[in-house]
């Protein structure tokens, strides 16, 4: 099976919107955006330990004259909630790229509940939030979030669905699929 293109359509968008920086914890959803971020001398990418950091390095970017992305799974956007009223109140724009677990099928019931929320925390802490659930519609929703959020200065997000993505498969030690 052929990898998807749209992570390299996102990729060019991101290149399109001048994103200088690209802040991220490790996700194997988005490993090939990470991995061409590394790979771009335009581009910065900075490794986080939590996701809050990213929201902190895409307001220091903004505030220096750069432009940031912030790439998460869901599961990391309960870590940023506090720190979502630094993007509203000193109204800097914060472009979230949050890849989706706990939905279609998932095999870590851990990953199920922060799911069922991520869309209510991040339009509760003011996030305008975009889904992306078919490969056809995600390099032209990124490129509208991006828009906004530079444009506006608001925190703009857009949802990648599991479906989108591909369900992660657990293999232990050993076994075979």
């Amino acid at each position: 099976m052929s990898e998807p293109a749209w992570p390299d359509e996102v990729f060019a968008v991101l290149r399109e919107a001048d994103i200088q920086q690209v802040g991220y914890v490790p996700d194997a959803g988005h490993a090939r955006l990470i991995a061409r971020a590394h790979a771009e001398p335009s581009m910065r990418a900075v490794v986080l330990t939590t996701e809050e950091e990213g929201i902190a390095l895409a307001t220091g970017a903004w505030l220096g004259g750069a432009r940031a992305v912030l790439l998460m799974q869901s599961s990391g956007v309960g870590n940023c909630i506090n720190m979502l009223s630094l993007a509203a109140n000193c109204r800097t724009p914060l472009l979230l790229l949050v890849t989706m677990r706990g939905e279609w099928g998932e095999f870590n019931p851990w990953q199920v509940p922060m799911a069922r929320a991520t869309e209510q925390v991040l339009r509760a802490a003011g996030v305008l939030v975009h889904r992306a659930d078919h490969a056809g519609e995600v390099a032209e929703m990124v490129r509208a979030a991006a828009a906004l959020a530079f444009a506006s200065r608001e925190a703009v997000a857009v949802l990648f669905s599991q479906r989108l993505i591909g369900a992660k498969v657990f293999v232990a030690a050993g076994e075979k699929l």
